[in-house]
């Protein structure tokens, strides 16, 4: 499975593996050496990547959809399709293998002068992974509100003075008796034939999209507790870090002191040894007057 589906290059895909290849090996490496800061520095920046695979093919996710939606040859739907099918799940994927580094960071929790560096990397990759997965869920409610929509006016098409009660009873279940009795019924038989087609394809679109939301329901669920027991540890380190700013502060204001009362005691002597040259000169200036009287 490929984690890089949008660097594809004329190699088939060469370039992608190796990207798959160097990120699986920052992990191996991370594992094997979980006290290396290289090991860790470089681990972080591969699931950061990770990370903006799974927003770029999420943003590809939601250009499959809209091109189900607006598509009118049935050769191109089932095409794209099976393109969102295999792309849903490609990002299934990645998500677990996310889940998993993350989680395997985290695990690494370290006492030394650089713990709070690490907890503070691991907090801002897990946060912005919960941002991915909300986004992700954003798209896929509104696309199963999209799909609902079609499969209403493709009933009306089929049974134009359904109820309301049978327009929701066919968006929501895939329950085929009201479209087989009208099928029999229409007049339009061809266009009552596609509009029950397209349902089906819907109906089949809607699962997948209620699968996928349950399993990122429960991923969002995962990594927020994570952030949340994470989040402890960062406060504790923090605190820790606190009192070890205190204890520096502290140290300096004492340090100043010290500085000031030794400025103080040499400008006091500087003041004590310019009085002793004033006096010595004065002494000086008295003895030579009286050595020589023509001063007077």
């Amino acid at each position: 499975m490929s984690y890089y589906p949008d660097n594809r290059g004329q190699d088939g895909g060469r370039y992608e593996m190796t990207n798959f290849n160097a990120a699986s090996r920052s992990y191996d490496n991370l594992t094997a050496n979980p006290d290396s800061t290289a090991a860790f520095y470089d681990e972080i920046s591969n699931v950061q990547d990770l990370i903006r695979t799974f927003n770029a093919n999420i943003l590809k996710i939601s250009e499959l959809h809209t091109r189900s939606l607006n598509g009118m040859d049935e050769t191109a739907q089932k095409r794209s399709a099976g393109q969102l099918e295999e792309l849903m799940d490609e990002t299934s994927g990645l998500s677990n293998e996310l889940k998993r580094r993350i989680k395997t960071l985290q695990a690494q929790r370290r006492t030394g002068a650089d713990a709070q560096a690490r907890a503070q990397q691991i907090d801002f990759v897990k946060s912005k992974f919960v941002e991915s997965i909300q986004g992700y869920q954003q798209v896929e409610r509104e696309y199963r509100q999209k799909y609902r929509q079609r499969i209403e006016r493709q009933m009306k098409i089929v049974k134009p003075d359904a109820t309301p009660e049978e327009i929701k009873a066919a968006a929501e279940s895939d329950d085929a008796q009201v479209f087989t009795q009208e099928l029999l019924n229409s007049n339009r038989l061809g266009e009552s034939r596609a509009a029950y087609r397209e349902v089906q394809e819907r109906h089949a679109n809607i699962k997948k999209i209620e699968k996928t939301l349950t399993e990122l329901a429960q991923l969002f669920n995962d990594m927020s507790l994570a952030v949340e027991q994470q989040q402890d540890t960062i406060d504790v380190i923090h605190n820790n870090a606190l009192n070890i700013d205190t204890d520096v502060e502290t140290g300096l204001k004492h340090t100043e002191t010290a500085v000031k009362s030794a400025r103080g005691a040499r400008s006091k002597r500087w003041w004590l040894f310019w009085i002793v040259v004033v006096i010595v000169l004065i002494i000086i200036l008295i003895i030579v007057v009286q050595l020589h009287p023509w001063a007077k």
